[in-house]
């Protein structure tokens, strides 16, 4: 299934996570936003909010075909 992912901030990297254009990724059924970051090389702990489809979640959410991905790190005050 197609995921594309946006990073924010320091998340942003070129080559496996843009801000400007969404990066598309190919996931199985079943796969979680973890899963994402990890495929993204991408460390867990420098995620502060997972957003899908523009809602807030958790990193164990289990992603649709189609699914919009952004992730934000812990910045001023969060």
């Amino acid at each position: 299934m197609k995921i594309n992912l946006k990073c924010f901030s320091t998340l942003v990297n070129l080559d496996a996570c843009d801000y400007n254009a969404s990066t598309p990724y190919q996931l199985d059924e079943g796969q979680t936003v973890g899963d994402l970051i990890a495929q993204a090389g991408i460390a867990r702990e420098d995620v502060k909010i997972a957003f899908v489809n523009s809602r807030i979640t958790d990193l164990d959410e289990v992603l649709s075909d189609g699914d919009r991905v952004g992730l934000a790190p812990a910045v001023g005050g969060m």
